[in-house]
């Protein structure tokens, strides 16, 4: 017999399933959690600070006194971003998380209206203030090292009547009004240096101009030993901004028509260089193109296509048509694919082409942020708010990144496979004596291996704890960051220490 309404606490439910009667009790005082290993990266927030030091530089501020406070916020913000959530409604599938509330030092969960209204509340100049030196911080201690900075524009579709929601370049959706990400990465460890938002039109490589000379002023001793973008940023706009503060290069260019008449020029040239592994040729040349004011170096970069072309072409604005038959050539005739690189670097035209082939790996990070972390996500009327969670979402996502470097220091992995291996187990929370105990239960198919992960999160935790002990100013963000990328990429002289994982497959 079924419980009638109101008595589902006492009786149990039955329920017929395919494998056979089940009787189903609602718990609703248990306190559970999805996200059970969220308590692992509060304790490496914890002991690193960095989640604290967010906090107390939040310029949020409240005369009430039921107003919540800045960790709840901020706490409930975070937590939608590392559950994946990319809308301010999402946040509802959060509120009855206590334990993840308890692991981050928060009263409660708040509703999507709470964290909409906080958000507002911060203005233009107060959200760069506190957001850029945080991100810079995230990563700053990192780059020792020789690292390639890496720009991008993403455009991000609107759906209302926002701020800034112009029709400007858009090749997935055209004529649908938008948004657009100028994005600066640190391409060899994936990691967010800043994001700058601007309106649908503004989707040029000028409007980004400023904040890159910005951030290579701020970056001083530690900046980049090379800049890199694709054809929207090979221009003279930002050519000259680099060569300001001798800052090298390499940048794409657009195939304007003087673009076109040098490569026609290049073809006829019989000092190519042999093909590379990817069977590409390069041949380098001084050119200054009109509107420059002076010359410069440029490569250019063919491969020869030989088969498997397909040709798609748009019916409509909503069916496209894909010619997957074979190309014909007449004798002699060969189809090339080319593409013209500007660069004030000396290093051999070889080395040049593969330098800009290594920037697909960037482009990975860009979907990643986009389509896995909700950069293009948290849209509201105003551009304030959308740009200050944009800039939310690249801190979270250094910190989950470093997380999951820390885990597996020889390996990048992503947000689609990092979060249900590292965040997502069943936590159910039973509190005895001002003691609580967290109960978990991995889901995942490779949860052999997680607890040697969490090892490897601890061990670098208790190498910054020690530290700190001896130390007692250090800043342990820079130190777990040194930890870490002395692992990531170690120095030459002493041996590489054995990988900590297991061997797998």
């Amino acid at each position: 017999m079924r419980p009638e309404a109101g008595e589902g606490a006492q009786q149990p439910q039955v329920v017929d399933t395919l494998g056979g009667r089940m009787h189903v009790r609602w718990d609703e005082h248990c306190a559970a959690t999805p996200h059970g290993q969220l308590v692992f990266f509060a304790e490496f927030l914890a002991a690193t600070g960095v989640f604290e030091r967010w906090v107390s530089a939040c310029p949020l501020q409240y005369s009430s006194g039921n107003a919540p406070s800045k960790r709840d916020v901020l706490g409930t913000l975070m937590l939608g971003l590392l559950a994946g959530h990319r809308r301010y409604a999402h946040i509802t599938a959060l509120r009855g998380d206590a334990v993840a509330a308890q692991a981050l030092g928060m009263r409660k969960v708040l509703s999507e209206d709470a964290l909409r209204r906080a958000m507002q509340r911060i203005d233009e100049a107060a959200s760069q203030a506190w957001m850029r030196p945080a991100l810079m911080h995230s990563v700053r201690e990192a780059l020792d090292k020789p690292w390639v900075l890496d720009i991008d524009a993403s455009i991000k579709p609107l759906y209302g009547r926002q701020e800034g929601a112009e029709v400007g370049y858009n090749p997935t959706k055209p004529m649908r009004p938008s948004h657009v990400l100028h994005t600066f990465l640190v391409s060899n460890l994936r990691l967010v240096l800043d994001v700058q938002l601007s309106t649908g039109k503004q989707h040029t490589s000028g409007h980004a101009k400023q904040a890159l000379g910005q951030l290579l002023d701020e970056l001083g001793d530690q900046r980049p030993a090379l800049v890199r973008g694709d054809s929207g940023y090979g221009n003279e706009g930002i050519l000259v901004q680099l060569e300001e503060r001798d800052q090298p290069y390499l940048l794409r260019l657009r195939q304007t028509a003087n673009v076109k008449r040098l490569v026609a020029m290049a073809f006829s040239r019989t000092d190519w260089s042999r093909p590379d592994t990817q069977g590409c040729q390069m041949i380098e040349a001084q050119v200054q193109l009109h509107g420059w004011t002076q010359a410069r170096r440029v490569v250019i970069v063919r491969q020869r296509l030989r088969g498997g072309i397909a040709r798609q072409r748009r019916i409509d604005s909503r069916q496209l048509q894909l010619d997957l038959q074979p190309a014909v050539f007449e004798a002699g005739e060969q189809l090339w694919e080319y593409a013209v690189l500007v660069t004030d670097v000396d290093y051999p035209i070889e080395a040049i082409a593969q330098l800009y082939r290594d920037r697909a790996d960037a482009e990975n990070a860009f979907d990643e942020l986009k389509n896995q972390w909700g950069l293009g996500g948290f849209t509201t009327q105003d551009m304030t708010r959308c740009q200050t969670m944009a800039r939310a979402c690249a801190l979270v996502y250094n910190w989950w990144s470093w997380y999951c470097r820390a885990a597996h220091p020889t390996a990048r992995m992503e947000a689609i496979t990092s979060r249900p291996l590292l965040l997502a187990a069943v936590g159910t929370a039973a509190s005895h004596a001002n003691q609580t105990t967290l109960y978990l239960t991995p889901l995942h198919g490779k949860a052999g291996i997680l607890k040697q992960l969490i090892a490897n999160v601890g061990a670098a935790l208790q190498h910054v704890r020690d530290t700190a002990e001896q130390f007692k100013d250090l800043d342990r963000w820079a130190c777990l960051l040194r930890y870490i990328s002395q692992r990531i990429a170690p120095a030459v002289g002493p041996p590489r220490p054995p990988s900590l994982l297991p061997a797998t497959g």
